[in-house]
């Protein structure tokens, strides 16, 4: 089998040039030409990887035509990922971008991020506009990033992780043209449910007016509940100082206003997001197509462009309904990031924790917290999220006394932020610098996100951040580099977990789908009698996923699946 076959269509026309390529990624033979990208690939059914600029610029057009690839290598994506090794993350990543540093020529910068258009599904997932880069320049830029693999830290695990990112890319292409099966009917008769009639004009619906009204009449005065300053301008009149307007801040207040308040916010942000007006943006035929963007945080973690698909209501996920005779097999990594920080840090004890399939907060109550999981779970989530202080400082005490390597894992990494140092995932995702950084590492902050969210079992902890920068402290760089070395290897022991799920449903024969993915979430959709199979490929995938990211340990990455015909009965 040829191993690997660079692949770029023609500027003008269908036609694909294509060239095979030796390991050091030179040319093994010459240029070729075929009609099109599809002739030119299923002519060649013995190439193992295909080697092209951007995932987003060939593969849909493949899978419109029927046409499946096994493993690709995405040259752009590739570059992102060495720029942010190289301490160089921000840079242009294009193609383009990287043959004219080759060549010490003016750099082009990377295209703006393409808006998503929901009204035109068809089309939601080509590329922008990109910089063009002939065929002999995409060949010396993928050469001369061979090389830079072999310049990493660990060049094995460098190589792992573009490979893993770039199978990532095969999948968020193929489902988003699979799409989440999707009841438009169900979602409408919803929002009638919660919302009431919607009134000409497209103001607000029934029930939010009358939300709206109480709000009003429970201040004595006219309020706009959708605006957090009037909010807290009317609250303070009634001698009440807010810091916001979040819910859990609401909720410790005794004050009329306080319930419909919080009923208005929820059913806003459901009206806002995913009301009539997101049903007719973004379902077609049955279905939800987001554009998935795989690593679209600085921690590696996935993102979509528009259509919030990583953030549906549990309410609204009863409007997604497998096909009839089929399921949905939903499965949750079970206690994923200690796992993770068990397999990274190799702490002998955590390590042994982590590794039963029973749950792991229980297990380590047992161990190191009389039993009491609560404080066990806290201690954990508060060692990977920087809670060290209070009784974060007891707790965090207790489980340094048991487990100081893990401990001493994620303090390294807090140390090396809070001194402007990179740190790196388990396969070498690196964090970003910070902000204004110069040789000497120091000042801004690289954090992802302007507010963390509050996690939804209650412990307080955020689970997720998304791409933003803060201001220059020291401290809360170094909360986000903890983070960052644990979720980030989630993150990459996630994409080995997609890949091996694909290759083995592939493999079996399967009709099976992978219709969705967020951290540590997937979900299949498949013909009812297939569920079994998928539900164990799962599992495998987990177990398969840990030992290549991670190598031989006993940590075991277990998953909670439910089979069922609506998403919203998995929990």
């Amino acid at each position: 089998m040829t191993e690997r076959w660079a692949l770029a269509p023609e500027p003008e026309g269908e036609g694909a040039v294509l060239a095979p390529l030796r390991p050091d990624g030179t040319p093994a033979g010459e240029v070729r030409r075929e009609p099109s990208l599809v002739a030119a690939v299923r002519s060649r059914p013995e190439v193992a990887r295909w080697v092209w600029r951007s995932t987003a610029e060939v593969y849909p057009r493949l899978l419109a035509a029927g046409v499946r690839v096994e493993r690709c290598y995405d040259v752009e994506d590739a570059e992102q990922l060495l720029l942010g090794h190289e301490g160089r993350l921000g840079e242009p990543r294009s193609a383009a971008a990287a043959w004219a540093r080759l060549r010490n020529e003016p750099v082009p910068s990377d295209p703006p991020p393409r808006a998503a258009e929901p009204t035109s599904q068809d089309s939601l997932f080509e590329p922008g506009p990109a910089v063009s880069v002939p065929f002999e320049g995409l060949l010396e830029v993928y050469a001369e990033q061979q090389r830079r693999h072999d310049l990493a830290e660990h060049p094995g695990r460098m190589r792992l992780l573009t490979a893993a990112e770039s199978a990532g890319m095969l999948i968020a292409a193929e489902m988003h043209r699979a799409g989440l099966p999707w009841r438009a009917d169900v979602h409408r008769e919803l929002l009638h449910e919660l919302l009431g009639e919607r009134y000409a004009g497209g103001g607000e619906p029934r029930r939010l007016a009358e939300l709206a009204d109480e709000v009003s009449a429970a201040f004595g005065r006219r309020v706009r509940p959708d605006l957090p300053a009037d909010v807290v301008k009317a609250f303070a009149r009634a001698g009440i100082r807010l810091r916001s307007t979040r819910r859990w801040e609401l909720e410790e207040l005794d004050h009329p206003a306080v319930k419909p308040l919080v009923a208005y916010k929820k059913l806003y942000r459901i009206w806002t997001a995913h009301g009539w007006s997101w049903l007719a943006d973004w379902v077609r035929d049955g279905r939800f197509r987001p554009e998935y963007l795989p690593g679209g945080t600085v921690s590696g973690r996935w993102t979509t462009n528009g259509g919030g698909a990583l953030q549906i209501p549990k309410v609204i996920r009863r409007a997604v309904v497998a096909d009839e005779g089929w399921r949905l097999v939903v499965a949750d990594a079970d206690q994923m990031e200690p796992r993770v920080l068990a397999a990274i840090s190799r702490d002998p004890g955590l390590m042994e924790v982590a590794g039963h399939p029973d749950d792991l907060y229980t297990r380590l109550s047992d161990r190191a917290f009389s039993g009491d999981r609560d404080h066990a779970k806290i201690a954990l989530l508060g060692a990977i999220y920087g809670q060290t202080s209070g009784d974060g400082l007891k707790n965090l005490a207790a489980l340094r006394r048991r487990f100081p390597r893990a401990v001493a894992y994620v303090d390294e990494a807090a140390k090396a932020g809070e001194e402007g140092r990179l740190v790196r995932t388990w396969l070498g995702r690196t964090s970003p610098k910070a902000v204004g950084a110069g040789d000497d590492g120091e000042a801004g902050l690289p954090q992802d996100g302007p507010e963390p969210a509050a996690a939804e079992d209650g412990s307080g902890f955020a689970y997720g951040f998304t791409p933003g920068y803060a201001s220059n402290n020291a401290r809360a760089r170094g909360r986000f580099t903890r983070n960052f070395v644990v979720q980030g290897s989630a993150a990459d022991w996630a994409l080995l977990m997609l890949a091996a799920l694909r290759r083995t449903l592939s493999a079996a024969g399967m009709r099976a789908e992978l219709v969705f993915f967020q951290h540590d979430e997937v979900i299949v959709h498949c013909p009812a009698e297939e569920a079994a199979a998928v539900t164990e490929a799962i599992r495998a995938a987990g177990d398969e996923a840990g030992r290549i990211a991670f190598g031989a340990t006993p940590v075991r990455f277990p998953f909670t699946t439910a089979t069922v015909e609506r998403y919203a009965d998995a929990k």
